[in-house]
């Protein structure tokens, strides 16, 4: 083994510690609290930092939305990978263990970040181009699950099963609360549901 492999990962380059640090200060400061200085100060780093890297709003916007979805696909493809769905509870118990991660500690703080983002993105192409969902193992593992249950349009009943969890982290974020299971096994079994005029 090199003796640079026993180190560790190395550490993230200077934009993805800015693009870190931004998530956090739009979570807890909104929308207007994101500046090159709040961002600077979050990264524990000299003032004009963020602006030698990320010059203007827009691109400190689409760096944080950028890592958002970095971030974002590779804890739904861990999940994907981790977790396999062979049954309905299973697909609710993984649900339920998502919505967990994204409603506590900095999965919350993610969570009201990209919101944010979603919400500024109405009126930017390019950051709501960047936030179109994507394929990862996750994604992929739900709509198999489906598809082997029989159901018509397993890729549209996949679309709309993770807008429904979406829906519900965002009303639990905003209204507070927890997740009960039988919201979750109520998605599950409607996704699950036959065509009408089915068996």
């Amino acid at each position: 083994m090199r003796r640079d492999e026993g180190q560790g990962a190395r550490r993230p380059d200077r934009r993805t510690v800015l693009a870190d640090a931004a998530i956090g200060v739009l979570a807890d400061a909104g929308v207007r609290g994101l500046t090159h200085r709040a961002v600077d100060a979050a990264a524990g780093l000299p003032v004009g930092t963020t602006s030698a890297y990320l010059r203007t709003r827009q691109a400190l916007l689409t760096a944080l939305v950028r890592r958002l979805v970095e971030l974002d696909q590779a804890e739904l493809q861990a999940a994907g990978e981790r977790t396999p769905v062979r049954s309905a509870d299973e697909l609710s118990r993984g649900i339920g263990e998502l919505m967990r991660r994204r409603l506590t500690g900095e999965g919350r703080r993610r969570s009201l970040a990209r919101y944010a983002c979603a919400v500024e993105s109405v009126r930017d192409p390019e950051l709501r181009e960047i936030l179109v969902p994507r394929e990862n193992a996750g994604r992929a593992a739900v709509r198999a699950f489906l598809a082997a249950q029989g159901v018509p349009d397993p890729d549209g009943r996949t679309a709309t099963l993770l807008a429904c969890i979406d829906g519900l982290v965002f009303d639990r974020l905003v209204g507070g609360g927890e997740v009960r299971a039988e919201e979750i096994d109520g998605l599950v079994a409607a996704a699950l549901r036959p065509a009408a005029g089915g068996a």
